[in-house]
């Protein structure tokens, strides 16, 4: 009897150590925000992630009630900073901006990742995206998409990206599949660096979203040639598409996203991604991010890991056939 006694107590201390947990666990998530939140970017600074992070950083800590920090941790097509927000609490104060680098391609090029891209994060809720578009250095003798297959038949040309594996890398390698041309490959870190280069004269051309190339050909230093959409983009109106010209498979963009640390609570991520949401909708935020060359894609945490999931899918069957190799 003294045993089962002695055991009857030790179970209801258990239970009440664990309902205890429970609530305090939820108490936290229902606190939150009650400190900064840290908004970790996968590039340095400059280009189309940085420029999305910081235009809608005010407007996101009003909705969230909070500062919203945000951090570049640049490198290795973001799996250095996915791997810090995978490791860091799950708490809702430590995000990662994500992207196609991070969660539709970057993941085939990495086999020795110190995390799981679709287990170790969950998605949040989706930003916005950028069509890419291809440009030349100005000196270049070309205007037009048929001038530079000529060209490059003639001479061997080189095209800059963000990476290898990054979306620039793949869209220049779906161009060199859909034309059959060949041309050299110069990865850097990051679109800032490589853009530099391709106006300079360093580097042919170059594939990238209109924010990190617009100031180089409102210069003069670099000419757009086509952009890799279904649609032209309001901030080029007179920029024809691949699919325009006759390239129908020369579709891709450049988008971004939300998302926490696995484990982080239901509580934590349906309030972000109300923030997230309200703060898209913002009038002066939206024009700001369409004047740069954005498509505003609010939505759901579930909308979001669809969309990832989906464009993940298709860039496999790409480095499948360009036979790129993927070995890191």
């Amino acid at each position: 009897m003294k045993y089962k006694y002695l055991v009857s107590i030790l179970l209801s201390v258990m239970a009440t150590s664990v309902v205890a947990q429970g609530k305090t666990a939820a108490d936290t998530a229902q606190r939150y925000p009650d400190k900064p939140v840290r908004l970790i970017i996968t590039v340095p600074p400059g280009g189309a992630s940085d420029f999305v992070a910081r235009s809608m950083s005010e407007t996101f800590a009003k909705e969230l009630a909070t500062p919203v920090l945000v951090e570049n941790k640049a490198g290795a097509n973001g799996t250095i900073a996915s791997a810090y927000v995978a490791r860091a609490p799950a708490d809702g104060y430590t995000l990662l901006q994500a992207g196609i680098s991070t969660h539709g391609i970057g993941p085939y090029f990495y086999d020795k990742l110190t995390y799981e891209p679709f287990k170790d994060l969950i998605p949040i809720g989706a930003i916005a995206e950028f069509p890419i578009i291809l440009a030349v250095n100005a000196q270049l003798p070309v205007h037009s998409v048929q001038d530079l297959i000529d060209l490059a038949q003639k001479k061997q040309l080189s095209f800059a990206s963000a990476g290898t594996g990054s979306a620039p890398h793949l869209s220049g390698e779906l161009f060199k599949i859909a034309t059959d041309i060949n041309m050299v490959h110069v990865p850097y870190k990051g679109s800032a660096p490589a853009v530099v280069d391709v106006a300079s004269g360093q580097v042919d051309m170059m594939f990238d979203g209109i924010p990190a190339l617009l100031p180089h050909i409102k210069s003069g230093k670099l000419r757009p040639i086509a952009a890799v959409s279904l649609k032209r983009n309001s901030t080029l109106p007179d920029l024809p598409t691949f699919t325009e010209l006759g390239y129908p498979t020369m579709v891709a963009s450049v988008w971004y996203g939300l998302m926490a640390p696995a484990g982080t609570s239901s509580f934590i991520v349906d309030y972000v991604n109300h923030a997230l949401n309200k703060t898209l909708a913002a009038p002066e935020l939206q024009k700001k991010l369409e004047d740069g060359g954005a498509i505003v894609i609010p939505g759901t945490p579930a909308e979001f890991g669809d969309f990832m999931q989906k464009d993940y899918a298709r860039w496999g069957e790409v480095i499948k056939k360009s036979g790129i190799s993927t070995t890191n």
